[in-house]
């Protein structure tokens, strides 16, 4: 396989994603949102079984009603566009890997396509059942999540005690051949 030509530049946009809470009110394109779920619909899961339907979320209620699910997540009700993630409900174990998998990608798309994301977990057990309701989404399949999606006003944390940025350095991480 060959390299990208620009593959320098994108490995730098792939270290700039960040977790995103503030939104410019500005609509997502509706060409935009079919490039995210075509990025969505093409990450690989566990056996290929694909688990997964996603609900593009657009209507301001809608929104509003999933940031009230619980305070953490009162921000997702300023983003133009979340983007839900339904599984199937087969395989808890498969499904919560394939889970992650589609939603970094969605975070990686969102970033090489000039928009920022965040990721608002529902909640428990109650709060998740309320998000089904709210999305219509059948009792049966597997609902944890949003990824809401928009041009950033700002990649500033706004809550009240913030988590420090950072990564930690590759030697204090990383092992070759065994762990230590």
């Amino acid at each position: 396989m060959a390299r990208l030509a620009n593959a320098d530049q994108v490995v730098t946009e792939i270290n700039k994603v960040r977790q995103v809470r503030q939104y410019k009110p500005d609509a997502v394109p509706d060409d935009i949102i079919t490039q995210l779920l075509e990025i969505a619909r093409w990450t690989g899961s566990s056996r290929n079984t694909q688990p997964w339907h996603f609900i593009a979320i657009t209507d301001k209620d809608q929104l509003s009603k999933i940031s009230q699910l619980r305070t953490p997540i009162n921000w997702v009700a300023g983003a133009p566009l979340a983007i839900a993630i339904v599984l199937n409900g087969e395989s808890l174990s498969s499904e919560a890997y394939d889970e992650g998998r589609v939603t970094e990608r969605l975070m990686i798309g969102a970033r090489i396509l000039g928009l920022g994301g965040g990721i608002a977990f529902f909640g428990d057990d109650e709060q998740q059942a309320e998000a089904k309701r709210i999305l219509n989404i059948p009792q049966e399949r597997m609902a944890r999540s949003v990824v809401a999606l928009g041009y950033p006003k700002t990649i500033k944390d706004p809550r009240p005690n913030p988590v420090q940025g950072g990564r930690h350095p590759l030697e204090e991480i990383v092992s070759y051949d065994r762990m230590g």
